[in-house]
């Protein structure tokens, strides 16, 4: 393996940030396999990375530098559906979101074929096909957390080539999970090998990694490329059984990973590995979305691929209060109060997921103005999370 020393990362929106998450992403850019990185504007304390952290690696995949969610995912389908329709029939709407999803441990009964239960890497690796019953009994469902499927109104800005839709307001369904207990378990597994093959001890364990010319980086890779693939199944079957109960096609649906890394070409044209913790791909011409909370409202972004931030931009608002310090010091009261105020109706979500436990979306989004164009706001009105 080469050893590089890793150049000045770029933080962007600093004023946002923590110092213990600025120390937490140092440490991480000293790891020898560390080329490059870059911090974005929600960042906050993670579990190795931190959460808004993007770091390039050569030859080299760190499985807590992607994290537990493998994949968690954003996805958004706009309807020709007059919006409307969420005054005039919010008890029909709200009903179909709450029997047409799923959430934590609870599962759909009726799905028991899937292309992704016939892949062969669960023949292929004993540990992936350990996970294979989990696997199968989660397909369609969200996880805990900051996990949500909302219906809300998206109002287009101005007309883009990519998206195709005109400018204008549409009813849509937004939902952000990713690949629940397997890509956990995944992570957890593929850290402890790398951590015993390293020698590792104390908090640089963490961020343990694999050599993608080993066995073992080339299996952590095959079952993050399977976490991918399952989370974006969750998603679609989420969007057809909901598209199915409202009986509409969606006219667009856009949607994006976070939480995974990528093999990139940067600058200077060399292959590198781009972990992305909690951040949005922002490739030049990439469209994605970048949620709020669920009272301040999701970005429809498109990337102008800067090179500072490795083509990448924040994943969400990012969290300003711990689940604890959140449930401590925040009152359940005021969150249905402001919830009221801002016209959203909360079917299911506890106090941790408050808006006032997260930093300002805009003021974020204000910060990355240099990755992304804003083609889109999508405002959420009925929320189911957990």
């Amino acid at each position: 393996m080469k050893i590089r020393k890793y150049e000045y990362y770029k933080i962007f929106g600093e004023n946002l940030i923590d110092r213990e998450t600025i120390e937490q992403m140092d440490t991480a850019m000293k790891l020898p396999i560390s080329v490059k990185g870059a911090l974005m504007p929600d960042a906050h304390v993670g579990y190795g990375l931190p959460i808004g952290g993007v770091l390039a690696a050569y030859n080299a995949v760190i499985p807590y530098g992607v994290g537990m969610d493998i994949g968690c995912r954003m996805c958004m389908s706009i309807y020709p559906i007059v919006p409307k329709i969420i005054e005039t029939q919010k008890d029909k709407l709200s009903k179909i979101l709450f029997e047409e999803t799923r959430f934590g441990l609870s599962k759909f009964e009726n799905i028991i074929e899937h292309e992704l239960l016939e892949r062969d890497i669960f023949h292929e690796i004993k540990f992936v096909n350990s996970l294979k019953d989990n696997f199968a009994k989660q397909l369609g469902t969200s996880g805990h957390g900051n996990h949500f499927v909302d219906i809300g109104i998206v109002e287009i800005k101005h007309k883009d080539d990519k998206l195709n839709l005109e400018p204008g307001s549409y009813f849509a369904i937004l939902s952000h999970s990713g690949s629940r207990n397997f890509g956990a378990e995944v992570c957890r597994h593929y850290t402890n090998v790398a951590r015993d093959k390293l020698q590792l001890s104390g908090q640089v364990a963490r961020l343990a990694w694999l050599d993608l010319d080993s066995e073992e980086g080339q299996e952590y890779w095959q079952a993050m490329e399977l976490a991918g693939d399952y989370s974006a199944a969750n998603h679609h079957i989420i969007h057809n059984r909901l598209s199915s109960a409202l009986g509409e096609k969606p006219l667009r649906r856009i949607e994006n990973h976070h939480n995974y890394a990528w093999k990139e070409k940067l600058v200077g044209g060399e292959e590198l590995i781009i972990h992305r913790k909690g951040a949005t791909p922002a490739n030049y011409g990439d469209l994605g979305i970048i949620p709020g909370t669920m009272a301040t409202p999701a970005f429809l972004i498109k990337g102008k691929g800067d090179e500072a931030s490795l083509n990448s931009a924040a994943h969400g608002a990012g969290r300003r209060l711990s689940r604890r310090k959140a449930k401590s010091e925040l009152n359940i009261a005021d969150l249905h109060l402001h919830l009221k105020e801002k016209g959203v109706e909360l079917l299911s979500g506890g106090i941790d997921e408050s808006p006032m436990a997260y930093k300002d979306i805009f003021e974020v989004m204000n910060q990355q103005k240099s990755l992304v164009d804003v083609i889109g706001l999508f405002y959420p009105k009925i929320v189911r999370m957990k």
